[in-house]
C-alpha cells in the first residue's frame, strides 16, 4: 500500500495559503460547543481514539481504512494499515513497513496534521464557523457545526458532529473543491490509559534495513 499515509495525510492536511487576512465569523454557540471539547481533551494525561478514514470522490466515500491514533500533549502517533506516523514534539517520522521506508521531517509551522481532533485548534483563526443544528450519528444526538474557509485553501467546507454531553467529537467530514471528500468516524475513544513511555519515540534500531529519507 504505497504512500498510503501521504494519501491520508494530504486529506487532512490544510496547507495555509498567504494573503491578506478577510473578515472571520464564529457564531457564539459553535465557539462554546468547540472550546469545550478542546478543553476536554487538553485536561487528559492521554487520549486514543479508534476511527475509520473514509475517502472518495463526488460526496461519496468509496473506500474506508481503520486506525488508531494516540495523543499526549502536542505529542502524537497514528497507525493506519502498513503505515505508520510518529511526532515526538520535534520530528515527524512516516514508517512504511511494506516499502520498508521512513521519511523525517519538521512539522510546517504554516500547516495543521492529520488527526481526527486537528480542527479543534484550526477553526480558531481559518474558518468561518456556523451551527447548523442536530443530526443524529450512530444513534447519538449530535451538535452539527459547519466550517467554512476565510480564505482559499481547496476546501470546500468541513463538517463536525460533536457530542455536547459528553464533549466529544464524533465525526467529521472535509469536502474539497475538487469534489473529493474525507470521512473521520470516532469508533472508540479511551483516555488517561498507562501507555509505554516510548509511546511517541522513534527507534532508529528497528528500522536498520530501511530505506531513511531526512526531508
Amino acid at each position: 500500500m504505497k504512500n498510503l499515509l501521504l494519501k491520508i495525510t494530504a486529506a487532512g492536511l490544510i496547507i495555509i495559503n498567504a494573503g491578506l487576512a478577510q473578515a472571520q465569523t464564529i457564531d457564539a454557540k459553535s465557539k462554546k460547543i468547540l472550546d469545550d471539547v478542546t478543553a476536554n481533551y487538553n485536561a487528559k494525561k492521554n487520549s486514543y481514539f479508534k476511527f475509520s478514514f473514509g475517502s472518495g470522490m463526488n460526496g461519496k466515500v468509496s473506500k474506508t481504512e481503520t486506525g488508531i491514533y494516540y495523543s499526549a500533549g502536542d505529542k502524537y502517533k497514528l497507525k493506519i494499515m502498513e503505515t505508520e506516523q510518529i511526532f515526538d514534539g520535534s520530528k515527524i517520522y512516516n514508517i512504511n513497513t511494506e516499502d520498508m521506508e521512513v521519511t523525517v521531517a519538521k512539522p510546517n509551522a504554516g500547516s495543521q496534521m492529520f488527526s481526527p481532533i486537528n480542527y479543534l485548534s484550526s477553526y480558531r483563526k481559518d474558518y468561518n464557523v456556523t451551527y447548523s443544528g442536530k443530526k443524529t450519528v450512530n444513534g447519538v444526538s449530535a451538535d452539527f457545526i459547519k466550517l467554512t474557509p476565510v480564505k482559499s485553501n481547496g476546501l470546500k467546507h468541513v463538517y463536525l458532529y460533536i457530542d455536547s454531553a459528553r464533549k466529544q467529537m464524533l465525526k467529521l467530514e472535509q469536502y474539497g473543491n475538487n469534489k473529493d471528500i474525507a470521512v473521520i468516524a470516532i469508533q472508540e475513544y479511551k483516555e488517561n490509559q498507562q501507555l509505554d513511555p516510548q509511546m511517541f519515540s522513534y527507534d532508529k534500531n528497528k528500522y536498520k534495513n530501511y530505506l531513511v529519507t531526512e526531508l
